[in-house]
């Protein structure tokens, strides 16, 4: 199976927001072999006005499925009613899509008004029951916004998922969750979390320069980034990261 991510699109209107994410769909559209799936991990919009998600909606318009989930930017009302076409509520939305024999489960780690992520007490259960629910034998991945773990980098460090401990012994008790996929970061980064696989999916509005790197965090020269992820039969996952030019 091939899934494809990417994140912190910041749609704002702007005329470069609107070209960059256009390029990066563009480059999926005409790939030789279409993704499975397109993970979209938050950030989609950038003031989370219902304007910002009815272009969401239009450009991430596909033959394949697009799964999304909140960022810290997101406005989960205008979400839910601009770009998901459901009733405004200010729930976390959580959202489970089976594609092929993979169990994909979208998750709110977004706090309204803050930048910092959690996984609140609704949202945790959700996590639990729905894992508990898949068959064993059916691979999971679990995606959201913010990352878990430290990235050295002051600036994504002062606002990632707190109180991380309640999904790690989750994930400990479920064989069966192949890796954690985030994005905010925006830079491409792996590490690990609860003994999985942390990938931090690139951004397409700009990327994140390191410390050893200059002192000027936004480097919005970078073309727009993305992930690939293969995944076997065996629950194996393979991730290979690209620019669009």
């Amino acid at each position: 199976m091939l899934l494809a991510q990417i994140s912190d699109l910041h749609l704002d209107g702007s005329e470069r927001a609107t070209q960059r994410a256009t390029r990066v769909m563009q480059y999926l559209h005409t790939l030789p072999r279409r993704p499975d799936a397109l993970l979209v991990t938050g950030d989609i919009a950038d003031n989370g006005a219902p304007a910002e998600y009815e272009e969401a909606a239009a450009l991430l318009t596909s033959a394949f499925p697009v799964l999304t989930c909140p960022g810290n930017h997101d406005v989960r009302s205008a979400y839910r009613k601009s770009l998901l076409l459901e009733a405004p509520a200010d729930a976390p939305v959580n959202r489970l899509h089976h594609i092929g024999d993979t169990a994909i489960l979208m998750c709110d780690s977004s706090v309204p008004g803050r930048g910092e992520g959690r996984l609140d007490r609704d949202t945790i259960a959700w996590i639990d029951q729905t894992l508990a629910q898949l068959p064993d034998d059916v691979n999971a991945l679990i995606a959201f916004h913010h990352p878990p773990v430290r990235l050295h980098h002051p600036l994504p460090d002062a606002y990632l998922l707190e109180e991380p401990e309640e999904l790690e012994a989750i994930l400990l008790d479920r064989p069966q969750v192949t890796a954690v996929l985030t994005g905010h970061a925006h830079t491409a980064a792996v590490s690990t979390f609860a003994e999985r696989p942390l990938i931090v999916g690139p951004a397409v509005t700009w990327t994140l320069r390191m410390p050893w790197e200059g002192d000027q965090p936004a480097d919005r020269d970078q073309p727009p980034g993305l992930a690939f992820h293969v995944l076997d039969t065996d629950g194996r996952l393979t991730t290979h990261f690209r620019v669009v030019l």
